[in-house]
């Protein structure tokens, strides 16, 4: 399980991610999340619970589809879509029944969904080995008017990747608007005996809403 945190914080290219994610989705929930306690889907849930969320709801990255679940145990009963790269990771998502409909895609690529989000939420995609802040203009391109946003971006990478210029030109832009910085923790008390490299990190959960 360690190694599989270690290894997906290492990964270059989307040709490693898929390989990367397709052997590790069998394992994800009962290994990686629940061994490591894993509170960041949690967060992002009660952050963007905690604004006047909009709907329908992208989940992205959704993986297994933690970040839905957290939301429909806090209450919340829209619609809710899911987009990942992993074809793997995704039917384990499905299993769940969580989401209304299940999209493979790159979003640091132009997203041929529809624009009709009111919500757009996303839990330990953007960190390191994974996606940078290039993909920012593609979901803003599938947002409504005054959607709200709700992004963990891991704290090790939010200076050196960029984040932080990307959304304050965002913001001077004129595409997004009230961004505020939440700071939480990745991972629970348990992680500290099985990775202590990494137990202690820390994500900024990026609110905004699309203009």
């Amino acid at each position: 399980m360690v190694q599989g945190l270690k290894g997906a914080l290492t990964l270059t290219g989307p040709e490693a991610c898929l390989a990367y994610y397709r052997d590790w989705a069998a394992s994800y929930d009962a290994g990686f999340a629940a061994d490591m306690q894993y509170l960041l889907p949690a967060h992002v849930a009660a952050a963007f619970a905690g604004t006047a969320a909009g709907r329908p709801v992208l989940d992205v990255g959704a993986g297994t589809g933690l970040l839905a679940e957290r939301l429909r145990e806090m209450g919340f009963t829209g619609e809710i879509d899911a987009v990942d790269f992993s074809a793997e990771m995704l039917a384990r998502a499905a299993e769940k029944r969580l989401y209304s409909s299940l999209f493979r895609a790159d979003i640091t690529r132009p997203l041929t969904l529809p624009r009709r989000y009111g919500g757009i939420v996303s839990s330990g995609t953007f960190t390191a080995g994974h996606v940078g802040p290039e993909a920012f203009p593609n979901l803003l391109d599938v947002a409504l008017p005054a959607a709200q946003f709700a992004l963990s971006i891991n704290r090790r990478v939010w200076e050196a990747a960029g984040f932080d210029r990307a959304l304050d030109g965002l913001a001077r832009e004129g595409r997004i608007a009230g961004l505020q910085l939440i700071e939480v923790e990745i991972y629970g008390a348990a992680a500290a005996a099985l990775d202590a490299e990494h137990a202690g990190d820390r994500a900024l959960i990026a609110l905004f809403r699309s203009v």
